[in-house]
């Protein structure tokens, strides 16, 4: 006698799946200011906006930062940087291992995108008032923790 299959996960409940579908859906939204206008894909922005915020960092920096993985960072990396957005050198310290820093072209394309990433963030949370939002910051911070935890990662920065 076989044991019956287990019932079907229901995605519209599981959190993982949800989450997967809000993030990329935002993606999606944030990319449609940038593509078009930048000729940029949603993983050479985030390589960007990680080179902005923290400088510049090892291409092993920019995936744990971003949760991409290897591949994807080398591809944007290879992108950007025939775009002239970023600049790969190697590192004075460890000849194995190269820096990654965004060129002059690189930081203006970033400084042009940001205000429009504002204005998408500030209308997708348009419909919480300031307690809503405190706390959904808070929650997605403590989900991270617990991801890190279960081995997740740190889950990186956002877009």
């Amino acid at each position: 006698m076989t044991a019956p299959p287990p019932p079907a996960l229901d995605l519209e409940t599981f959190l993982p799946y949800r989450l997967s579908v809000l993030a990329n859906r935002v993606s999606h939204a944030l990319a449609e200011v940038y593509e078009a206008r930048f000729g940029i894909t949603p993983s050479e922005w985030r390589l960007i906006a990680i080179l902005a915020r923290f400088g510049p960092m090892s291409a092993n920096g920019v995936c744990d930062r971003s949760a991409m993985d290897k591949v994807q960072v080398s591809r944007a990396v290879a992108r950007a940087g025939a775009a002239g957005l970023v600049d790969r050198r190697i590192d004075h310290e460890d000849r194995r291992r190269s820096v990654l820093s965004l060129t002059g072209q690189g930081r203006a394309v970033h400084d042009r995108i940001v205000p429009l990433a504002r204005e998408v963030e500030a209308r997708l949370l348009d419909g919480l008032d300031a307690g809503e939002r405190a706390l959904l910051s808070a929650l997605i911070d403590r989900l991270g923790r617990r991801a890190a935890d279960l081995g997740g990662g740190d889950g990186g920065d956002p877009d």
